[in-house]
This record gives C-alpha cells, sequence and structure tokens, in this order.
C-alpha cells in the first residue's frame, strides 16, 4: 500500500522551476530517500508535502486524501510530521516541553496552556507529559529531560528534533538532512533510530539526505531529483548501477 503518492508535482517560483513534473510513491513501512545533488528540488518537493508550499501543478496524496491545498498544521494532524534543515527547537524551553509541544494536533487544549496553566488542564496535561517522557525515552534522551534545548549537543538537538516530530504520532516522518553536522558514531546512532522506528512503530520514513554512507545503510527505494526532474526511482541496488545517476550525482570514479 501506498502511504504518498505525487503525480506530476510541478512547483515554479516566477520564472524559476524548481520542481518539474515529478512522480513517485512511498509505500507503507518503507525507508525511502530522496537524493541529489545542491538545488536539485530535494526540499522544496519536501515543502509542497508538508504544506509550506502550494503546488503548481501536480497532485500530493497521501492515504488517498489529496493534500493540495491543505495548510500545514492540518497536513500534521492527517499524519505526517517532519524535521528541518535548520533546527527549529525552542531554545528556553526543556527537552521534554519540546516533546509536548509535537502533541499540539492530538490535544484538546492549547499545548501551553497544558504545560504552563497546569491547575486548568492537570489531566491531559499528565497523560501529554507521560508520553512525552516515554518518547524521550526511546530515543535516548530521557536523561536530558530537564536541559534547555539551546544547550544540548548538536547531535542531541538533531534527535529532539525526531522526538518532537513522533509526538505528533505520524504515519510518515520527513526527515530533512538528519546527519548534517553529525560525527561518525552520531550517524550510525541514527541509522539505528530510524530503522527502529520503522520496525517498532511502522511508520514510513522520507528523508533527504546528502550522506551516501547513510542512505545505502536504510533505504529501501530512492528517488534521484536532478534540476527538479525525476531523474531515477529504485531500489539502493538500481539506483548505484544508474549510469545516469552516477555521472549527475555520485561520480563517475574518475
Amino acid at each position: 500500500m501506498n502511504v504518498l503518492e505525487l503525480k506530476g508535482l510541478t512547483k515554479q517560483f516566477g520564472g524559476i522551476t524548481a520542481v518539474n513534473d515529478v512522480t513517485f510513491h512511498v509505500e507503507e513501512k518503507q525507508i525511502f530517500a530522496l537524493i541529489g545533488p545542491n538545488g536539485a528540488g530535494k526540499t522544496t518537493a519536501f515543502n509542497l508535502i508538508s504544506g509550506v508550499y502550494v503546488p503548481t501543478s501536480g497532485t500530493v496524496t497521501f492515504c488517498g486524501k489529496v493534500l493540495n491545498k491543505m495548510k500545514p498544521n492540518r497536513i500534521v494532524k492527517e499524519g505526517i510530521a517532519r524535521t528541518f534543515q535548520n533546527i527549529r527547537l525552542f531554545g528556553k524551553m526543556t527537552a521534554l516541553e519540546n516533546v509536548m509541544t509535537g502533541f499540539t494536533c492530538r490535544t484538546k487544549a492549547d499545548i501551553f496552556s497544558i504545560i504552563f496553566q497546569m491547575g486548568k488542564c492537570k489531566k491531559e496535561h499528565d497523560a501529554t507529559e507521560a508520553k512525552a517522557l516515554e518518547i524521550l525515552d526511546y530515543i535516548g534522551l530521557a536523561d536530558l529531560r530537564d536541559e534547555l534545548a539551546g544547550s544540548l549537543p548538536y547531535g542531541h538537538q538533531r534527535l529532539l528534533e525526531i522526538a518532537r516530530a513522533l509526538a505528533c504520532e505520524p504515519k510518515l516522518l520527513m526527515l530533512d538532512e538528519p546527519a548534517a553536522g553529525m560525527n561518525k558514531a552520531e550517524k550510525q546512532d541514527l541509522i539505528e533510530l530510524i530503522t527502529k522506528i520503522r520496525n517498532d512503530r511502522g511508520i514510513s520514513v522520507m528523508l533527504v539526505e546528502h550522506d551516501m554512507d547513510v542512505i545505502m545503510s536504510i533505504a529501501d527505494r530512492i528517488a534521484v531529483l536532478n534540476y527538479g526532474s525525476l531523474l531515477a526511482f529504485g531500489d539502493k541496488e538500481e539506483i548505484q548501477k544508474d549510469t545516469a545517476v552516477i555521472e549527475a550525482y555520485l561520480g563517475n570514479g574518475d
């Protein structure tokens, strides 16, 4: 079953076509990678899927529902959560509070009321806090629950963003360059976490990533963009052998 389908997806900014007639799909419980050179349109595609941009033409369909004109907050409720290239945590809030904000789309009360006005909605606060603690423990940050997000090491901040996205209870988790700036050990931990998320929780994962070691370690299927167009789409063995991909992105070994 496909959780996500892009058909003829196109986005133009004035005279520039950032994404050009792109068609591919992401299957249920799949780790899917979107790769390509800088400026290939990968993040623009992410922004189209998550509602940051509205497509010029084509469709984004998630679990059978067309998302084209939905606002980002509605798309989150439908079951898509994402992280960004640049970390967007609440730096002066604790790790626990950051994860709790991720439950905004699943709570009845305003999330900041849940955090800061516990007397008015204690039951929902307690339930949200317990779920947030479970997620922090799941990704290995439970001991840092009371640390300010802005004071955490870079690699931990990346993991905390993933934790906050998981709090949205997604069916599709979209990660925009999650390994950027990580050292080798942190990348290995990330690989294990993404695999665990898919295996344990049945969540489909779609990631944009430049680190080919990470991609080839975990991706079930790969789509390659080049100058906004789909250059190749297949499993990693097919992509590694694709002459057009080698020439355009992976290099020819010379």
